[in-house]
């Protein structure tokens, strides 16, 4: 399972080196990083991560008005910080796990196995989410398909054209959202604007500027964005 992570920190050195460590972990992909409180909300309820690595003193908000900002938003935190007086107001708002800077790289470790946990007890517990029949309106009338009758998906502005076949389907949703809803073993994201079935994928080939060509079963061909290689199929790459 990739976990999707921001971080804030409004120290640049500091900023960069766990940038840095987080690069290093195959299932841990970094969707952005923030400087300031205010910054770190924006970022949260843009992207909608996993986890979020959180400084407590930055300007605009600090670490715990972050998390109250988010309201009912769902995301494990991680405080980040050079100060250990608020360790004990850092769990009373449930965080993950509270990282005294220096913090060492097996600290970091140990914190990086609890998100893991997390977020696999949490994945469990929302498998009953995943779509198993999807609901599309047609000319005359609406009717079900199956998510594995979707070859691939395509953002169109706020629609999402399902590919399925020689048919198309279109469903006002967002990519991110309608994403969000099928099981992630099954279909994963290539770029900013399409999703594809694994089932129906036959090649993937180096393209230009570290991009990728997929070419699905039917000989139609899609761009791989380098950002995705990571978080959608390292996953699925046998440990060496």
């Amino acid at each position: 399972m990739i976990l999707r992570a921001v971080l804030a920190d409004d120290e640049p050195p500091a900023r960069r080196k766990l940038a840095r460590l987080l690069a290093q972990q195959l299932d841990i992909y970094l969707e952005g990083e923030a400087s300031t409180g205010t910054e770190a909300v924006e970022l949260i309820q843009r992207v909608k991560p996993d986890a979020a690595f959180l400084d407590i003193h930055m300007p605009g908000m600090d670490g715990f008005q972050v998390i109250e900002a988010l309201g009912t938003l769902e995301v494990q935190v991680v405080f980040v910080t050079a100060y250990d007086e608020h360790a004990a107001k850092a769990f009373d708002v449930e965080a993950t796990d509270y990282l005294l800077k220096p913090y060492t790289p097996e600290r970091l470790d140990a914190a990086l196995k609890r998100l893991r946990r997390a977020g696999a007890a949490k994945s469990a517990s929302q498998e009953s989410r995943f779509w198993t029949r999807i609901l599309v309106q047609g000319p005359r009338f609406a009717m079900f398909i199956l998510p594995s009758e979707i070859d691939w998906i395509e953002a169109d502005r706020n629609y999402v054209v399902l590919h399925c076949g020689s048919k198309e389907h279109l469903i006002r949703s967002t990519l991110e959202a309608f994403a969000g809803r099928l099981d992630p073993d099954v279909f994963i994201r290539i770029s900013r604007s399409a999703a594809v079935r694994l089932d129906c994928i036959k090649t993937i080939e180096p393209s230009t500027h570290g991009d990728y060509r997929i070419t699905l079963t039917d000989g139609k061909q899609l761009a791989l964005s380098r950002r995705f290689v990571d978080a959608s199929l390292r996953r699925f790459m046998p440990e060496k």
